[in-house]
């Protein structure tokens, strides 16, 4: 069965003899009768108008098509309705497209034709892309290239996998586009196919575009622009000079990009391409919108909205919504033929097993009696087993709520300092605003209407001053509540490192008011600005946080009391976040006492703790693990931290004070966490 492939290879070999060979197969199809022969010529004729009049292809698949289904003709049957399919994407009736390649799927499956049928799944897939139902896409395609990998079709299966590449990059997965992309590029190694050639070329562009590699985008791009042009590839030039203009307008070269996107415009209207009219065409309005003219925009406003109803049209969705109703309800009648016949043969099964077992239950039933005296001991256990692990269940919930409120007291102390700033800005200014309405009072008793003018306006200043701190305190105010708040598991947009900052603050303030220490801490923070907002629970991620820092000011205090503070040993904990693309990272460090290296990989298990008794429940990083892997992340300790932190080793003497068996040579921790950003 021919391909697309096959179709565009034509084009390239036969473009300057297309006229003279058409003559001479409609001269081969008056003399033709009505057999086999006929069909072949109806459809190599309605091929060679495949990229150019679509329509005409349309007129003369129809005609092959009828002809072989009454000559029962299966082969031409097929490759009829994968040209109509074909001609009806080109011409955007996706409904009948779609319907039509089911229909030659169907029949490929009942004559078993591995190559047709991942020939009519690679069609359906393409369908999906342009229908923008990426997903559905990537079920065909990825199915079309397990059989055309079975089958060792090189030139298929490098189609596929730019096509999934293709499908993944639609759907904003950069990662998995470049790498299929690049297993079409290697996969295409050896063939020899100009138009296939250009479209992996284009799409391994898009892939390099993707992960913000423009310089490598652009050099793709000419290079396949080239190669179309070389083997007169109609197809594929605009879609190619689209995605040029669309780089061009990324970094502001509003004339390139101008220039290119005409130029995509004419390719696809030669080719009567619609889609790809449509992507060129709403590229032009917004060019034309940006240079303000009006005329241009609005004339490539009316195409574009004309070839998307064509296209999206609310009677085109409502075909292929009963197309997909048929399918579904075509499928069913499947599902439920295979059923039964899987029930008779489990029927079968039955009666033959019945007999076996009539006689393993004369064995059984011997030993049935001691079973039961078993199970009846057994019960006796496993209820003296459940009563004690629902006991240590409810301690284990005591011991995490007590964490959570021990967590919430230290936030509460930190926020207590953090509100008194603002407070003290009130009282201050509503004391001044006392002072000045005195002196105005006396100024209008004199009548000194311009020094009452100053005093409204300071007043006025003050009265700003005065909301302005009101609501920073009612701000920190609502923090604590949210925080205080058992969480509801729903999920929110976050800015991580305002609210890493944040606790990192409050934690601090804690410290200080608990320990009262002269030392101060040092902070460094290296935040990235360009971090992306994570969708989480901020409650339960702020408890993360919370904890961590609350860890890492206790192992410096702890430091300090070994080392003192004449060592010249300056306690630091840094916050670094860093933009991952499908990640955040979020690495918490301090220079403190360390964790000994015999139990680092103990420390996210309940209950275990290496705080003195009486000061840790063993619970907080166990909470913080549970709740970063509930968000899809990870979180891991540092083991290598002294070698990529240096700097927390400034103005630290780490060989001071007596030595600690139990803790590494360099002490010192660093916390890890990586969080989805999807």
């Amino acid at each position: 069965m021919r391909t697309i492939f096959i179709w565009a290879l034509f084009i390239a070999e036969l473009s300057f003899a297309q006229n003279d060979l058409r003559d001479s197969l409609n001269r081969v199809l008056e003399k033709s009768p009505r057999d086999t022969n006929r069909v072949k010529v109806l459809l190599t004729i309605g091929e060679l108008y495949f990229f150019s009049k679509p329509d005409t292809c349309l007129f003369y698949s129809k005609l092959g098509l009828e002809l072989a289904k009454t000559l029962d003709f299966t082969k031409g049957e097929i490759r009829a309705l994968n040209n109509m399919g074909e001609s009806l994407r080109f011409l955007g009736d996706y409904p009948a497209a779609l319907r039509t390649q089911l229909e030659a799927l169907e029949v490929n499956r009942a004559i078993k034709d591995l190559n047709g049928e991942a020939g009519c799944l690679g069609f359906i897939g393409l369908i999906y892309i342009e229908l923008r139902e990426y997903r559905q896409a990537l079920s065909y395609l990825l199915l079309s290239w397990k059989i055309n990998r079975q089958v060792s079709n090189q030139i298929k299966e490098t189609f596929d996998l730019t096509n999934i590449g293709h499908a993944y990059d639609l759907l904003g997965m950069s990662d998995s586009a470049f790498y299929y992309q690049q297993e079409a590029w290697q996969t295409y190694t050896g063939l020899n196919h100009g138009p296939l050639k250009s479209l992996v070329l284009t799409r391994l562009g898009n892939a390099y575009l993707g992960i913000g590699l423009r310089d490598s985008a652009l050099q793709l791009y000419h290079r396949s622009l080239a190669n179309a042009f070389l083997v007169d590839d109609k197809v594929n030039p605009s879609k190619i000079r689209k995605k040029i203009a669309e780089l061009f307008l990324s970094t502001d070269q509003t004339d390139s990009s101008l220039y290119y996107a005409r130029l995509a415009f004419l390719d696809a209207k030669a080719a009567a391409q619609k889609l790809d009219m449509l992507e060129s065409g709403e590229l032009l309005v917004k060019l034309y919108r940006k240079k303000q003219e009006t005329d241009s925009a609005f004339y490539f406003q009316d195409i574009a909205m004309a070839m998307k109803d064509s296209l999206y049209g609310p009677q085109k969705f409502k075909q292929l919504q009963l197309l997909m109703l048929e399918e579904q309800q075509r499928q069913q009648v499947i599902v439920q033929e295979q059923g039964q016949f899987r029930n008779k043969i489990r029927y079968t099964a039955l009666i033959s097993s019945l007999v076996v077992f009539l006689i393993l239950a004369l064995l059984l039933f011997r030993n049935n009696r001691n079973k039961q005296k078993a199970n009846v001991l057994l019960k006796k256990q496993k209820d003296k087993i459940e009563e004690s692990l629902s006991e240590l269940r409810s301690t284990q919930a005591q011991l995490i709520q007590s964490e959570k409120m021990a967590s919430l007291g230290q936030l509460t102390a930190g926020i207590a300092h953090e509100i008194q700033n603002p407070l003290n800005f009130v009282n201050n200014f509503s004391e001044v605003n006392t002072e000045l309405l005195d002196e105005l009072r006396d100024e209008l008793a004199i009548g000194n209407k311009q020094q009452a003018i100053e005093i409204v306006d300071n007043i006025k200043q003050n009265s700003e001053k005065i909301n302005h701190h009101g609501k920073r305190a009612d701000a920190i105010v609502k923090g604590m509540l949210q925080h205080s708040q058992t969480s509801n598991g729903q999920k929110e947009s976050t800015d991580i490192n305002a609210l890493a900052e944040e606790f990192l603050r409050l934690s601090y303030r804690s410290f200080q008011t608990k320990e009262k220490s002269a030392v101060e801490i040092k902070l460094i923070t290296d935040i990235e600005k360009s971090l992306p907002a994570v969708l989480t629970t901020p409650q339960e991620i702020g408890r993360v946080f919370l904890n961590l820092f609350n860890n890492a000011f206790w192992a410096v205090n702890e430091k300090l009391k070994t080392v003192g503070v004449l060592k010249e040993y300056q306690p630091t904990i840094s916050l670094t976040t860093k933009n991952l693309n499908d990640h955040v990272e979020i690495r918490i460090a301090d220079n403190g006492i360390g964790i000994p290296s015999n139990i680092q990989d103990k420390i996210f298990q309940p209950f275990f703790t290496t705080k003195p008794t009486g000061q840790g429940t063993g619970l907080g990083l166990s909470l913080a693990y549970d709740i970063v892997k509930a968000l899809g992340g990870t979180i891991v300790v540092n083991t290598n931290y002294h070698k990529l932190h240096k700097e927390l080793l400034i103005n630290s003497d780490e060989t001071s004070g007596p030595p600690d068996n139990n803790r590494d040579e360099q002490a010192g921790t660093e916390f890890i966490i990586r969080i989805p950003v999807n």
